[in-house]
This record gives structure tokens, sequence and C-alpha cells, in this order.
């Protein structure tokens, strides 16, 4: 496994937003965890999937295109559920209680995916190696999409900023069909990163979420509705869930002006410390709409999140204003999209531009 090092011997940025950071939980009293708005938000969307699965399933609408339309908000919700439960309860900082924590880490379970390979390639690799080549497996669907010019060119990459958004909303499918038993069979959550030695409840639990996956959203409702109506209700489910999980993440790490460090599989020392690092890879977009921070979990606050994890969503727009103060004060550059459509804009630019490189 190749190591990788960053210059953290002078750390006096990081060390004094953490600590501003900190002395505004004691100010205000607060834990770092999640409050009520986030347990209301947990029962919302989880009503949500159970009222949309129930009526689909159980008192299918007679009417094809409400039922589409019903599949569409199921997969939205799905992805919310990811952004704003399973997210949170994954990096700890759901509650403080370390079962609940767990519980809501195992809601990707229910839908699909593996919490603990979940866990690995994203609270590990890509929180600490972020954008890096062969570490960062979140942004990385090679060969189809080429996000740094390191990396090969084939001929297709040329039109990937036309064909993305559609092979975005395929990679729910691939995740839990195809790359969750790669990394499981190949013990290797990336090019450079092995798995640790799985325990037999771990083993246990993988084949046991794939297996109720299967029956829970396919075989069921096969049974209730039928083969045709199951196949593309089911598609359209997958491929909005798709769609939503692939643009948030890319949205925050593959757009013009952010960097990829590609280290060809070789130790190497990386000259600015870890948090300067994370702000240089990492873009914050829509930050001042309500409703898409209630939606996408404040992943639309990417880089307090990468700053710190182990701090629920709730809080970051307090964090954000601590943030932008002291990189004011460090002259150390902060990057933000005003919109969601602007930084999307801009990650289309990229891969065109990527796509076409030499």
């Amino acid at each position: 496994m190749a190591k990788i090092k960053f210059n953290n011997s002078n750390a006096l940025f990081f060390n004094t937003l953490k600590s501003r950071v900190d002395q505004y939980f004691v100010e205000k009293r607060i834990d770092y965890t999640g409050n009520f708005k986030l347990y209301l938000k947990t029962i919302i969307l989880v009503s949500i999937l159970v009222a949309c699965y129930t009526i689909l399933v159980f008192f299918t609408p007679a009417s094809g295109w409400l039922s589409l339309g019903i599949c569409a908000i199921l997969g939205f919700d799905m992805a919310a559920i990811g952004f704003n439960v399973m997210h949170d309860g994954a990096h700890g900082s759901y509650s403080k209680i370390k079962w609940v924590n767990n519980m809501m880490s195992y809601s990707l379970n229910l839908l699909g995916g593996s919490s603990f390979m979940w866990k690995l390639k994203h609270n590990v690799n890509h929180h600490s190696y972020t954008n890096i080549e062969g570490m960062d497996d979140d942004i990385d669907i090679k060969p189809w999409i080429r996000v740094h010019t390191n990396q090969p060119k084939y001929w297709f990459n040329k039109f990937q900023h036309i064909y993305s958004l559609l092979l975005y909303g395929l990679t729910y499918l691939f995740w839990i069909f195809m790359n969750d038993f790669r990394k499981y069979f190949s013990r290797k959550i990336s090019d450079f990163t092995p798995i640790r030695k799985m325990k037999p409840s771990e083993h246990f639990a993988f084949w046991a979420t794939k297996i109720g996956y299967v029956g829970l959203f396919l075989i069921l409702p096969i049974y209730n509705v039928g083969f045709a109506y199951t196949l593309m209700g089911y598609g359209v489910t997958v491929f909005v869930c798709g769609i939503a999980i692939a643009i948030v993440f890319q949205l925050a790490h593959v757009v013009e002006e952010a960097p990829f460090i590609d280290t060809l599989g070789e130790d190497t020392k990386i000259e600015t410390e870890w948090a300067v690092h994370q702000l240089n890879t990492t873009f914050n977009f829509a930050t001042k709409s309500k409703s898409v921070s209630w939606l996408l979990g404040g992943l639309n606050f990417q880089v307090e999140h990468h700053l710190f994890p182990k701090i629920s969503h709730i809080h970051y727009p307090e964090l954000n204003k601590i943030l932008m103060k002291t990189c004011k004060e460090f002259n150390i550059a902060y990057n933000e999209f005003p919109t969601v459509a602007s930084a999307l804009r801009s990650h289309l630019m990229h891969l065109k531009q990527i796509g076409s490189a030499a």
C-alpha cells in the first residue's frame, strides 16, 4: 500500500480553526452530534420511503405515469436517506450513542449497500486522500469518466460531458451489484488499499444485505405487480437515486480548478498540511439555499464536512462562518459555487476539457 504523508509539521491554520470551532460548541452549550431537527428529518424521510414502497407494491396505482412518478420520489428519497441519516451515522455524528450511529449507518444495508465497505472507502480513503489517484474511490468511475490527465484516455472520453449524467444514473446499480462484490472478492477498497480481515459477523451482514435487498426490492414486487412493471419501476428508482448520489459527490470535487494528485502508487509526501489540501480539493455549493442543505444533508457544505466529519451536518452553516473568517485571516482560498447549476456547469466543463486533453 502506498503511503501518503501531509506536511503537518506546522498546522497552524487547522489548529486555529479547530480551536474556534470547539469554542463555538462550548459557548452554545450544544453537542457536536444531531438534535431533534435531524431526528425529525429521519422520521420524515423514512416515512416517505415506507409510504412510496407500500403504495407501489401493495396498492399499485392504476396510472402507470403516477406509479413512475412515485418511483422517482422513492429514488430521490433513498438518496436523501443516504445523505442525511446513513452519512451522519457512519461518521458517528448522528448521536452520542454508538449503537444509534451504527443503526443509522445500517440504513445503507437496507438500501442494498454495505456499510462496512462504505466506511472504509469513504471515511478512510476519501476523507484522508481526497482527489489522490488510486486512493480516492468515491469519485473514481474510470475508464468511463476521466477526471484528470494522468488517467488513461480512451476515444469515448471525448464525449464524457455528454453521456456522464446518463452514466451517473447507473452508478447505484454498479455500486450494489458490482463494486461491493469486486471489493469483497479482491480484498481491496481501491488500487492501493487492502481490506482488513473481515469478522464472521461482517461476512454474514454483507451476504444478508445483498440477499435481503433482492428479495425486498425485486422478488416481492415481481410477485405482487409482475416482472415488466417491476423492471420499469425499479429502473426509474435506481436511476434517480444513482444520479442524485453521483452528482452531489462529483460537484464537490470534480470541477474546474480542483487539483488531482497522482502518486503512481509510490510513497508520497504532499507539501501542504492536510486541512489545506482539503480546502484545495473540495468545493462548497449553494450554501445559502436552506432547501438544498436540508435535502442533501449538508453535503453542499462539503468543505466543513471534510474538515470536521465527526460533527453533524445540522451545524455546518454556523461552522461555515467560522471557516470563512479563518481562511481570510490565513489568506487561504475558500472555494464555493453560488448555486447547484453553476457547480454542475463547472463539472461538465471539467469533464469536457479533460476528456479532450492529451
